[in-house]
């Protein structure tokens, strides 16, 4: 069962502002303020504007982490605030934390230059913490006691879903009846940000609104984007003793690698992610209400994507909606597909699927419903939620609404 859910985004820093974001089409994406983007093509991307994490957090902590790890202990305090779970009262060797993200190079090039410059009696005796993966879910655990299963994923791109499809699996096995899941990104960096436009990924549009267009005729690439998105999984019987808000219930999961490319998809494996999903969770393509896409706005995935979606959903694929999320807040990387599960429990509760914006050309190669510019009302009883990672990594998930009975 997910019964907390928690975000910091280009479109807001909680839950709420996420949300009023996407079913209103906000464009969280704007031009490069993180560093000067004066030598480079790139001039748009997806920053979480405003945020100070001494509000969030002890300066202690704040003065010992990076940015992604504070977007994630951010995360990770709203999904448990929203859940009403009480950390005291919970068994804490009966609750984990798994998480995704990546370092931020940033960091690591400055501890380098420091050790040539100044020697070794001058690197920074945090070095490992703070750069290690699993800083994240070490730094969760700590503040919330948690002393089950603690681990970090990554398979890019479909990180988020990853972590949160492995402590669903966690769950099953048995060594949690609690888990905090999801993923956080702020490798949003003047390096990154050159790497992947050199190898064709970035959108080079200056106009922001224009950027990032999933699934429109004239994309022209994704734009980099940073976020955190945390939910809180719990077993039925622990989430029903204690009375809690049961958001949506995590049904399935599903994973494949593509052994193809490190760069461009394959869809037939992409496809095998979907149906395992479906499998795992018991639910027939025609029971899907919506999807909500990995739709980056790169040529290669929205057309390798929607041919994934075809070849499981045959003639019933034009039947149902879906859109790209990434359309308003870029793609986060790491923390994309759990940003995106978050997205896809509150399209369940609030009756309304959030639009795909930029659309504007029909492209004859992606042909579904990908609900373009306005939000629709609909009764959304089970999502699919796609995540495709570079390198051809996916991971998909299927979220039901929960019902009682």
């Amino acid at each position: 069962m997910i019964t907390g859910v928690g975000a910091v985004t280009p479109l807001g820093l909680n839950v709420e502002e996420f949300w009023e974001g996407l079913v209103n089409g906000k464009l969280g994406i704007d031009y490069i303020s993180r560093f000067d983007a004066g030598n480079s093509v790139v001039k748009v991307d997806a920053e979480v504007k405003g945020f100070d994490p001494t509000r969030y957090m002890d300066i202690k902590i704040v003065d010992r982490t990076s940015r992604s790890t504070q977007l994630g202990i951010t995360a990770a305090q709203e999904a448990i605030k929203l859940s009403r779970l009480a950390l005291t009262k919970e068994n804490p060797e009966r609750m984990g934390v798994i998480t995704s993200n990546i370092v931020e190079t940033d960091y690591l090039v400055k501890a380098s230059e420091m050790l040539r410059k100044r020697g070794p009696r001058h690197a920074d005796p945090l070095f490992i913490t703070k750069s290690s993966p699993s800083v994240i879910p070490m730094q969760i655990g700590m503040l919330t006691g948690a002393k089950g299963p603690n681990s970090s994923v990554n398979s890019l791109c479909a990180s988020g879903a990853d972590a949160i499809g492995t402590a669903f699996n966690y769950m099953r096995l048995g060594y949690a009846d609690v888990m905090v899941a999801g993923g956080a990104d702020a490798s949003l960096e003047a390096i990154t940000i050159a790497g992947m436009n050199i190898l064709g990924a970035l959108s080079r549009e200056t106009d922001p609104a224009k950027a990032c267009r999933p699934f429109d005729l004239n994309r022209s690439g994704f734009v980099y984007g940073e976020a955190a998105g945390m939910m809180i999984l719990e077993t039925y019987e622990h989430a029903k003793e204690r009375g809690a808000p049961i958001l949506a219930e995590l049904l399935g999961a599903g994973w494949s690698f593509d052994a193809f490319s490190t760069t461009a998809p394959n869809f037939e494996t992409e496809a095998i992610a979907i149906n395992v999903a479906l499998q795992d969770a018991g639910i027939k393509p025609e029971e899907v209400d919506y999807i909500n896409a990995h739709g980056t706005g790169t040529k290669l995935n929205d057309r390798n994507e929607t041919k994934a979606i075809k070849a499981v959903f045959k003639d019933s694929a034009y039947r149902i909606p879906l859109s790209a999320n990434k359309s308003m807040i870029g793609h986060t990387i790491t923390a994309g597909g759990a940003i995106e599960a978050i997205a896809a429990v509150l399209t369940i509760n609030r009756n309304m699927i959030p639009p795909t914006i930029g659309y504007e050309t029909p492209d004859p190669e992606c042909d579904l419903d990908c609900v373009p510019n306005t939000a629709r009302p609909a009764q959304v009883n089970i999502c699919l939620c796609n995540s495709f990672g570079l390198g051809g990594e996916n991971c998909c998930l299927v979220i039901k609404r929960f019902d009682e009975k």
